[in-house]
């Protein structure tokens, strides 16, 4: 855990993760303020310490390290641009630096962050993994892009939030990262589910199927971590949608695009995760897909 300290951080978003990571901040010794546009989310924050405010700005004024937790690149550009206009983010304003933890698009980082640059301020791509209980905990892996200089000031804050941090490399590396390690793991849901599958279909229980993959070289975290956690017991409650993995995919495919990388097996796990294909809403918790009580993986795609 990170020193104490007396600075004041900010997060904008306190949804499970947003929560998660100000109350790791707050356990750090960090006064915390936070803001919602759920009334509920700041009512539970007001309860763990942290100093719910009324709009983004507010935010902006008091904390000088500021960490989102939004759901999509938009929201990112909604919340700097609105701070830019009120000033809180203008040249010779004292400077900030803001943590994006928010899985967003490698170019939108990196235009927000030469933007804020340019004003004496700091922009960091710094999406996690670990979800809401890491975050909880302070145990979260950051996949961090940005210069070193900003990387420095974040540290602290970084430090109190993660237990992992690596910092890729300049601006929208860790946007890159984050997309390309979510893409494998959309894939390894497929492909766990099509083992254990078969598996069963041949005469050996998913859970006995398990220990002999997660021992041998055909494992993954789907295989050791979240199909033990979630889907074995069939509580389906990882905290992360089927709609946040198929806007994951989406952008990782559409980062191949633009980098002239072909993705076939990724491209054929878009059509598995899609609604008219796998059953399953975005609201869903994405540990539904790699249930191998259910057949989502035979059902043909819609023209």
């Amino acid at each position: 855990m990170a020193a104490k300290s007396s600075k004041t951080a900010g997060v904008i978003g306190l949804g499970a993760m947003g929560f998660g990571m100000a109350s790791s901040l707050v356990e750090a010794g960090y006064d915390v303020v936070g803001y919602d546009p759920a009334e509920v989310a700041c009512k539970r924050a007001e309860d763990a310490g942290i100093t719910a405010v009324p709009c983004t700005d507010a935010v902006f004024f008091a904390a000088d390290v500021i960490v989102l937790s939004l759901p999509t690149a938009q929201h990112v550009e909604t919340v700097v641009a609105a701070a830019e206009e009120t000033a809180l983010l203008s040249k010779g304003a004292a400077p900030k630096v803001i943590i994006d933890t928010s899985t967003s698009e490698a170019a939108v980082s990196r235009e927000l962050s030469a933007r804020l640059a340019a004003k004496g301020h700091g922009f960091l791509d710094a999406p996690v993994s670990g979800g809401p209980a890491g975050a909880a905990s302070g145990q979260l892996s950051v996949m961090l892009g940005g210069d070193a200089q900003w990387v420095a000031v974040a540290m602290p804050a970084l430090e109190a939030m993660a237990a992992k941090i690596i910092h890729v490399g300049p601006s929208g590396a860790g946007n890159v990262a984050k997309l390309v390690n979510n893409m494998l793991v959309a894939n390894h849901m497929v492909t766990t589910l099509e083992a254990l599958r078969l598996g069963e279909a041949a005469g050996v229980d998913a859970e006995e199927m398990l220990k002999v993959i997660n021992s041998a070289t055909g494992r993954s975290a789907i295989s050791e971590i979240h199909v033990p956690t979630w889907v074995l017991p069939r509580s389906f409650d990882s905290g992360f949608s089927t709609g946040l993995m198929r806007k994951d995919l989406r952008l990782a495919r559409e980062l191949a695009a633009e980098a002239g990388v072909a993705t076939p097996i990724a491209d054929l796990a878009a059509a598995l995760w899609a609604q008219e294909n796998s059953d399953l809403s975005d609201a869903d918790d994405f540990m539904l897909m790699g249930d191998p009580k259910v057949d989502r993986l035979s059902r043909k795609e819609k023209d």
